[in-house]
């Protein structure tokens, strides 16, 4: 790592987070969410690539960049108020991103490409954005899963199980299959694969 630059850059990206007004509790320690959230991101990037550049490692840090000053609420709840809520996300949060490395010292082309990892752009083309959607796909299913699991009904858990299987890559789908989960949970991922 280029020292003081990403040292700067990830600092910046978790005064940001930690800004979040939501507290978890986790491992007897209380910290806002999307801290503990990018944290989560880190974690799994270095179970996916343990070798990730910069870019790839700020981008993975800066998901969900100050999320929660736009809830879900402040769009129509429906199906196109939620694509038009991650849609006006995505961008937002790319752009603090590409602030945050800008203002470390970066240059304007790794800067962009964080934000560009962030947006997610040339999923499936792009070998790291698919890095950071299988870490995003993991993340879920290991941390958020259960819960949202209990907020929706059978058929509707299933279709995204296989929406979230089918965003994902083989090192991806290993690493799935690996993590902890209760016995309902592997019933509807294997429901959800099983077709």
């Amino acid at each position: 790592m280029s020292g003081s630059k990403f040292e700067t850059a990830l600092r910046l990206i978790d005064e940001a987070h930690a800004h979040d007004p939501r507290i978890i509790k986790s491992k007897g320690q209380e910290e806002p969410y999307e801290l503990y959230y990018s944290k989560k991101m880190s974690d799994y990037l270095e179970r996916r690539d343990s070798n990730a550049t910069e870019t790839l490692r700020l981008a993975i840090r800066a998901q969900h960049l100050r999320r929660w000053e736009v809830p879900r609420e402040s769009y129509a709840m429906t199906k196109t108020g939620y694509h038009l809520w991650r849609t006006y996300l995505k961008k937002r949060q790319a752009d603090i991103a590409t602030r945050i490395c800008l203002d470390s010292g970066y240059s304007e082309e790794d800067a962009h490409r964080v934000g560009s990892l962030v947006m997610k752009e040339n999923l499936k083309q792009d070998a790291e954005t698919q890095i950071l959607e299988d870490v995003a796909c993991l993340v879920f299913l290991d941390d958020q899963f259960e819960e949202f699991e209990k907020e929706h009904d059978e058929s509707k858990i299933i279709n995204i199980l296989r929406k979230t299987w089918g965003k994902m890559s083989e090192r991806g789908h290993e690493l799935a299959l690996s993590i902890s989960m209760s016995e309902r949970a592997r019933e509807l991922v294997a429901k959800a694969l099983a077709d």
